[in-house]
């Protein structure tokens, strides 16, 4: 049963409840994960052990043209950078499919982009890095001054909840 992702970011909600799929497991009826949380969430897997990216690369290839693209833009919200970037991958991997993912979608993101880019940086030192990777940027938080993005986010992690999830670092497969 999973209820969250690993970050706190993508909670299991009545909307993700409202869109899943009928399915069996088991010769049991069960709801299915919709292919656009499934992507929502994946996105955010990218350990050095484990990364994601494929799984939304195929999710892409198999359901781009059912997705509601609204709806997977609203779940990433101001995270849009991370669905940017599988975006971008998607057309390096499929060249060829690149025209599945709506023009509009693109657009909208590369337009959010090129606002980012003229505005001022924000000052505060974070790192959004420990959205994606519990490992892998713990050397800007503990040596290079960076703020956890986790902390600051609408559904923050609690400092007991990173420790835990950080110790549980030794114990991966």
């Amino acid at each position: 049963m999973i209820f969250s992702s690993g970050n706190g970011i993508s909670l299991v909600d009545d909307e993700w409840l409202r869109h899943a799929t009928d399915g069996q497991l088991f010769d049991m009826p069960v709801k299915l994960c919709p292919p656009e949380e499934m992507i929502w969430s994946k996105a955010f897997v990218a350990e050095r052990e484990r990364y994601d990216g494929a799984d939304i690369m195929h999710l892409l290839l198999a359901c781009a043209d059912t997705l509601d693209w609204d709806r997977l833009l609203r779940r990433f919200g101001e995270n849009w950078r991370v669905l940017l970037s599988h975006l971008c991958l998607f057309g390096f991997v499929y060249p060829s499919e690149r025209a599945r993912i709506p023009q509009w979608v693109m657009t909208a993101l590369m337009e959010r982009l090129e606002h980012e880019v003229r505005a001022p940086a924000p000052n505060e030192r974070i790192c959004q890095g420990t959205l994606i990777s519990r490992e892998q940027y713990l050397p800007d938080l503990e040596q290079w001054g960076f703020s956890d993005a986790r902390l600051t986010m609408e559904n923050a992690m609690t400092q007991e909840e990173i420790a835990q999830w950080t110790r549980a670092i030794q114990h991966k497969e």
